[in-house]
C-alpha cells in the first residue's frame, strides 16, 4: 500500500495550526489570501508559476524544519524555490512551496580552494568572494543564476569542459530530508544519498547549503563574434568543424537570437536574426588564444568582442536578461553532428520560419565526458553538444511556439543521444522527460534511494524521481494541474 497520504486542501487545515506554524518560522508563512503571496511564489518563469497552499520565506534551517513537519503531517506535497533563476520545478498547485532565497551566505576557505555557500546565495555573490582569492566557482552563463538549484541539477558552467560539472565539485551537503531531520552528507556518512543529491536535485529533500570545491582561475580569454543571421548554414558548419580542433580548456556555444523590433536592442539588431559564437578560453597560459579563435575571426564577424577578461566580468559573454519572462523551451542532447544536421536545423529556424525566438548548440566534451572522482546521477556524458530552442510567450502565442519546438526538436531527432540536461527542462512536458536525464541504472537508483529518505514522495512538486516499489509513478505528482 502507497504511503503518500491523500491531498488535504489548505481549507481543511484550521487557522490555528498555519498561525502555529508562523509562530514557529522566522520568516514568512503565507496563503493565496495574503498580500506578499504573489512576490513569495514567483521565480524567473513566469509562464509556469505554482499556486501553492502555503507558502513559507525560510531564513535559515529551523524555518525549513518546521514546513517540512507540518507539511508531512498533513499529507501536502512539498516544493522548493530559490533564487536568481531558480523556479520550483513543475508547476501546478496546492501542497507546501519552501524558498529558500533569505538564506544567503558565503564563506570562502581560499587555503583549502573552497567555498561554503547557502542556499538563497547567487553565483555573482561567490565569484566576487573569491575572486580576491584568484579562485573562481563552476559558475553558469548567467552570475545571477542561484547556486544550489543549478549545482543540485548537474551544473553545465563556463569552466566545465575544463574541470566537469558543477555537481562534480561538491565536497558536503546540509539538507533537511523528509523526516525533518538536518543532516550534513558527506560521501563518508550517507554515501548513496551523497551520490543522488548531486544530479537529482531537490527529489530527496531541502538544501540548506553545500561546500564546493573553487578553481585556480583569476582571468578568462573570452567574448563573443557576431554574424547576420542569414550567414547560419555557413557559420554553424565552420563552428562544428572548429570545435573539434580546439584543447578542453575552451568552452563555446552557438546561437542564432530572433531580435524584435524594440529601441532596447540596437538599430542593427532591431527586427532581424543575429548569430553569436561565445567562447571562455580557460588555460593556465593564454597566449594561444588568439591562435585558437583565428579560423572563426578568419570568417568576418561584424563584431568581435573577444579580450582577456577578469572572471567577475564573465557574465558578459552571454548577457543574459536579468529580468523575469515567460519562456517556453526544448533541449536534446546530441552526438557528433555533420552537414546533414546543419541543414535540418537552419530549414527549422529564422529566416526560414518565424520561430524558435533562440537556438543554441553548447560544446559538450573534455572533462564533461568522464566520471568525476567521486561518483554522482549525473548522467549522458556521451554527449558532444547540448541543442535548446527558446521562445518568449510575450512575444507569440503558445500554440505557435509548441508546435514549432517539436518539429525542430524532431529535426535533429537522427542526431539525439537520448538524453537531456535536468538545467534545460523547462518546457510543457518537463515532468515527463524526467527519466531522460539519467541513465537507465541510475534512474533505478535513484528510485531506490528515494524509497529510504523520502517514500512517501512528499518532495514531488518537482522534476519528480518517484521512490520505488508499489507507488504508483503516474500519481506520483500530487495534485499538480
Amino acid at each position: 500500500m502507497s504511503s503518500v497520504k491523500p491531498p488535504v486542501e489548505v481549507a481543511d487545515i484550521d487557522a490555528a495550526e498555519i498561525a502555529a506554524l508562523a509562530a514557529r518560522v522566522k520568516g514568512p508563512v503565507l496563503t493565496s489570501a495574503d498580500e506578499d503571496y504573489d512576490a513569495e511564489r514567483t521565480g524567473y518563469q513566469l509562464a509556469r508559476r505554482h499556486r501553492p497552499d502555503l507558502v513559507v520565506g525560510a531564513t535559515g534551517a529551523a524555518d525549513v524544519q518546521a514546513a517540512v513537519a507540518f507539511a508531512t503531517g498533513h499529507g501536502l506535497p512539498m516544493a522548493v524555490q530559490g533564487t536568481g533563476h531558480a523556479s520550483a520545478g513543475i508547476a501546478g498547485s496546492g501542497g507546501v512551496l519552501i524558498n529558500t532565497s533569505r538564506i544567503a551566505g558565503v564563506r570562502v576557505n581560499a587555503e583549502a580552494g573552497t567555498a561554503w555557500v547557502a542556499a538563497g546565495t547567487r553565483w555573482d555573490q561567490v565569484i566576487h568572494e573569491a575572486a580576491p582569492a584568484g579562485l573562481a566557482p563552476l559558475s553558469g552563463s548567467y552570475p545571477g543564476l542561484g547556486v544550489v538549484g543549478y549545482t543540485l541539477a548537474g551544473g553545465l558552467s563556463l569552466l566545465s569542459r575544463r574541470y566537469g560539472y558543477a555537481a562534480d565539485h561538491v565536497r558536503s551537503l546540509d539538507v533537511v530530508t523528509s523526516d525533518g531531520r538536518l543532516r550534513h552528507v558527506t560521501v563518508d556518512s550517507d554515501p548513496d544519498l551523497f551520490w543522488a543529491l548531486r544530479g537529482g536535485r531537490d527529489n530527496f529533500g531541502v538544501v540548506i547549503g553545500i561546500e564546493i570545491d573553487l578553481m585556480p582561475v583569476g582571468t578568462l580569454y573570452c567574448g563573443g563574434l557576431q554574424f547576420p543571421g542569414e550567414r547560419a548554414a555557413e557559420v554553424l558548419a565552420a563552428y562544428l568543424d572548429w570545435t573539434a580542433t580546439v584543447p578542453d580548456g575552451l568552452s563555446s556555444s552557438i546561437a542564432q537570437m530572433s531580435y524584435p523590433d524594440a529601441p532596447v536592442f540596437p538599430p542593427e539588431l532591431r527586427g532581424r536574426e543575429a548569430l553569436h559564437i561565445r567562447i571562455a578560453y580557460s588555460a593556465d597560459v593564454l597566449a594561444d588564444a588568439d591562435r585558437l579563435v583565428a579560423p572563426l575571426r578568419a570568417l568576418g564577424p561584424t563584431d568581435d568582442t573577444l579580450r582577456e577578461l577578469p572572471y567577475t566580468e564573465a557574465g558578459s559573454i552571454y548577457n543574459d536578461p536579468p529580468f523575469p519572462g515567460s519562456i517556453e523551451a526544448g533541449t536534446a542532447l546530441l552526438g557528433e553532428l555533420d552537414a546533414d544536421a546543419v541543414r535540418a536545423i537552419c530549414a527549422e529556424v529564422p529566416p526560414q520560419t518565424v520561430l524558435p525566438h533562440l537556438f543554441e548548440l553548447r560544446h559538450l566534451g573534455g572533462r564533461l565526458a568522464h566520471p568525476p572522482a567521486v561518483a554522482n546521477a549525473v548522467g549522458h556524458r556521451d554527449a558532444r553538444f547540448l541543442f535548446n530552442v527558446v521562445s518568449r510567450r510575450e512575444r507569440a502565442d503558445i500554440a505557435e511556439i509548441r508546435p514549432a519546438h517539436r518539429r525542430i526538436l524532431d529535426a535533429v531527432a537522427p542526431w539525439r543521444t537520448g538524453g537531456r540536461l535536468l538545467n534545460f527542462m523547462n518546457g510543457e512536458d518537463a515532468g515527463a522527460q524526467v527519466r531522460s536525464a539519467y541513465d537507465p541504472a541510475d534512474y533505478r537508483r535513484l528510485t531506490e534511494i528515494k524509497a529510504v529518505y523520502d517514500p512517501g514522495n512528499t518532495f514531488r512538486l518537482n522534476h519528480n524521481i518517484p521512490p520505488a516499489g508499489p507507488l504508483d509513478p503516474e500519481a506520483s505528482s500530487g495534485y499538480c494541474d
